[in-house]
């Protein structure tokens, strides 16, 4: 079970070194509009969507990235103490 538990905590860090990347990359100008541009935003935009509906921007920064990070990361640790719970 640790083997699985294991292996989606290291899928989901993969996916959060993606959505930083991804958010960097707002930063420099043209940068999504390359080829890896484009392949991050078809990965990471559907899980930032439901963020940004309701988590409105403050002036030009967007925290809906920020918060969705967050929430990977309680993803992670929630299921690290998975196994807790049944034993």
């Amino acid at each position: 079970m640790f083997f699985i538990i294991d292996l989606i905590a290291r899928l989901i860090s993969i996916y959060s070194w993606a959505l930083i990347i991804y958010i960097l990359m707002s930063w420099f100008p043209n940068a999504r509009g390359t080829r890896i541009g484009q392949l991050l935003a078809r990965i990471c935009e559907p899980y930032l969507e439901p963020f940004r509906r309701f988590i409105p921007p403050l002036g030009m920064i967007d925290l809906s990235p920020l918060v969705a990070l967050f929430v990977l990361r309680f993803a992670t640790v929630g299921l690290y103490n998975l196994p807790r719970l049944f034993m």
